[in-house]
């Protein structure tokens, strides 16, 4: 059987093959410590199961229609009000088989062949290979340490030319934590109006920030924006549920219409309880937001802490989401056993082999030199992490 040459240009997801390699050793009785995960560890609230079990029993069962239930996007439209100062309206939703499903649906609703589309790195796994599989092209903009990872107004003008058709960004980063600021948005957003570049702003962690940092979606800096931006956000990293697969996006009603043309050939509509479910999460309660939040600043301040005191790793600190990205070149070159350590990947199975550890190397993301640790773990498994982690560097020589 022969496949697709789509099939050839794209990669598994690293972040969850990491993740399934790691349940699988711990499956087999090996004690693996997994910082690859992209999720949080919190519970889903117990308002929202209950929600969703109402639902059942309710034989809330059925197909609905396929952009979501009008209840979810009425739901969703309150929260755009209340986070973005924004007015939307129910055409202008799309709820999806989660965030990486609505990216999906925006591509294939975007892109013609070759179409150009920049992707800061670093950047979500996803992004250049969902560009692929319609067709487009990635252009990927390298940002760095020195930069706080962010892309600026220069270098993404440099980028744009008369194929480039969309703008991915992400803030808070994964896998950076990066979050830019009101004035960086501004810089950014006289290059994007003057070139009418349409913007995918992946606003997921928007809710997971940290030191008072003030969180700015680029929608929010010009009203004129709004006809260029399509936001991206969902329930499963705010309220934590991942496994429920809801994510939506907001924009232009023809690119909302065209997107729901898709996934009515896809998926159609989204899980019914879990839509339920949603309305319960965006409607209800929201102080159980605010204890993850300081349960990871506290994950988070204690992986700076520890690796301040090792010379050999430099890192941006992440005032976003839940990931760490310490930069490990500095080790390349050394070898454990008569194995050279070249690059992250090397270095990611060194540590898995030697460690214990499941970590997503930097070449997954764009950037070689680091390895993405996430923090939406446990304190304890924090700790003993980093001292296993720091023990097997030192057998490096």
């Amino acid at each position: 059987m022969k496949l697709a040459k789509r099939v050839e240009s794209i990669e598994p997801s690293a972040t969850l093959s990491i993740n399934a390699r790691a349940k699988e050793l711990i499956a087999s009785g090996v004690d693996v410590i997994n910082f690859g995960v992209g999720e949080p560890d919190f519970p889903t609230p117990d308002h929202v199961k209950e929600a969703a079990i109402q639902a059942i029993r309710d034989n809330f069962t059925r197909y609905t229609p396929v952009g979501g239930i009008a209840e979810l996007k009425e739901a969703i439209i309150s929260q755009f009000e209340r986070d973005y100062g924004l007015s939307y309206q129910p055409a202008e939703i799309l709820v999806s088989c989660g965030g990486k499903h609505a990216i999906y649906n925006v591509a294939q609703a975007l892109l013609d062949e070759r179409d150009e589309v920049i992707i800061p790195s670093p950047y979500w796994v996803s992004y250049p290979d969902i560009v692929r599989l319609a067709g487009g092209r990635p252009i990927i903009v390298p940002t760095n340490e020195e930069m706080g990872f962010k892309i600026s107004p220069e270098k993404l003008e440099e980028a744009i030319t008369p194929r480039c058709k969309l703008f991915i960004l992400n803030s808070p980063s994964n896998p950076t934590g990066s979050v830019y600021t009101k004035e960086e948005l501004e810089a950014l957003a006289e290059v994007i109006l003057k070139h009418k570049l349409v913007v995918l702003s992946d606003d997921i962690y928007n809710k997971i920030v940290f030191d008072d940092m003030s969180w700015h979606s680029i929608v929010q800096i010009d009203p004129s924006l709004k006809e260029q931006v399509i936001i991206l956000n969902g329930v499963s990293k705010t309220y934590c549920m991942t496994g429920w697969r809801i994510g939506f996006i907001a924009g232009k009603a023809s690119l909302i219409s065209a997107c729901t043309k898709i996934q009515s050939q896809s998926t159609s509509n989204p899980n019914s309880i879990a839509q339920k479910a949603s309305i319960a999460a965006l409607n209800g309660p929201q102080d159980e937001i605010d204890k993850m939040l300081e349960a990871f600043k506290e994950r988070r301040d204690y992986f700076i802490t520890h690796f301040k005191n090792n010379k050999s790793v430099t890192l941006y600190p992440p005032e976003g989401a839940f990931y760490i990205f310490p930069n490990f070149s500095s080790y390349y070159g050394k070898r454990f056993n008569g194995k050279p350590i070249s690059d992250s990947i090397d270095m990611a199975t060194f540590l898995m082999e030697e460690a214990l550890l499941a970590l997503v190397p930097g070449s997954a993301f764009g950037e070689d030199c680091c390895l993405r640790f996430s923090f939406a773990t446990s304190m304890e498994s924090i700790k003993k992490g980093l001292n296993q982690l720091e023990k097997a560097l030192q057998e490096l020589c």
